[in-house]
């Protein structure tokens, strides 16, 4: 019998390239259907993640026409991780495996097939990876690379050049639900599940229509959240710089006792004046990064909900519309 596959698409404000990504992705899927490959009961999943322009009424006109369209409304916008998360998680009470993707037609929505033979083959997850950023300007390229290179210095454990696109079995998507943590970074966390996984190479195409939803000052952002948010490595190296800086202070005292006994004169107020800003600023910038994640503590004892879904439209033989909160 053929795997259900559910295809999970978190949205926001997509109303742009829903059209069109709905278009391919049904063909895909009653191609995929057609040939047996999976089952009849298989989803394509959107993820409305509290869009203010019309993406919820395009996806609830979508599931009206063809029950092939499945469509999951959040109370309000919680980001794209959260978005996601819920997205997969309704899937893995339905779903023989998921795949999860972006809106925007960057993702090559062939490689599903070889992501599903990967699955076939006994991998629980499959990474779908870029195969190069030879399309990206240099400052992209630049920036995107420098990013992985950064998680991985920091010591996060994260496939290199792959973002959200990947396929989790059910019983990935089960272990992925034991992971309680409010700030999500799920490319961190996927690969902690420790199932078998492999990787899927493919070349990622321009955004079909409307904004990208990850600027400069956006990806900085979520490289930061990842970092704080998977590893204390920060804290060590402020511990390390702190230690570092003590000797320097010892080495300058020595210097200062030995030039002053040789009858020499100390040096007037710009070291000083640099030691003080110097020293200042490495306090600050501690006690900035051991605020993060004293405020990322707080987030976490709260339990607040990740979040809430408001609706859900699902035709999978009777059960209709329902909602849940998370």
């Amino acid at each position: 019998m053929a795997d259900i596959l559910y295809v999970v698409v978190p949205c926001y404000k997509e109303e742009e390239v829903l059209p069109e990504t709905s278009k391919r992705l049904c063909a895909k899927l009653e191609g995929m259907i057609g040939a047996g490959k999976i089952s009849p009961a298989s989803r394509i999943l959107f993820v409305n993640d509290g869009s203010t322009d019309q993406t919820w009424e395009v996806i609830t006109a979508l599931q009206s026409k063809n029950s092939l369209f499945a469509g999951v409304n959040l109370s309000r916008n919680r980001g794209h991780q959260n978005a996601l998360l819920a997205g997969l998680m309704v899937a893995k009470d339905k779903a023989d495996v998921a795949i999860s993707m972006d809106a925007d037609l960057q993702d090559d929505i062939d490689a599903v097939d070889e992501m599903l033979e990967q699955f076939n083959q006994g991998f629980d997850i499959v990474y779908g990876v870029r195969s190069g950023r030879k399309k990206d300007s240099r400052f992209k390229r630049f920036t995107a690379e420098g990013f992985y290179k950064l998680m991985r210095t920091m010591g996060v454990d994260i496939v290199f050049n792959h973002a959200d696109y990947r396929l989790m079995s059910k019983r990935a998507l089960e272990g992925l639900a034991e992971f309680k943590e409010v700030n999500l970074f799920l490319r961190g966390i996927v690969p902690m599940i420790g199932y078998p996984a492999a990787t899927v190479l493919y070349e990622r195409t321009e955004r079909f229509a409307g904004e990208t939803k990850y600027p400069l000052k956006k990806m900085l952002a979520f490289a930061f959240e990842g970092i704080t948010s998977l590893t204390i490595r920060p804290i060590r190296m402020i511990s390390v710089v702190g230690l570092l800086s003590f000797f320097v202070s010892v080495a300058m005292l020595i210097y200062f006792i030995v030039d002053y006994a040789l009858g020499g004169t100390t040096a007037g107020w710009a070291s000083t004046v640099v030691s003080i800003w110097a020293i200042g600023g490495l306090q600050l910038l501690a006690i900035g990064v051991v605020g993060e994640y004293i405020g990322k503590i707080y987030l976490e004892v709260k339990g607040r909900p990740r979040y809430i879904i408001e609706q859900i439209l699902l035709d999978d033989g009777g059960q209709g519309e329902s909602s849940h909160i998370r």
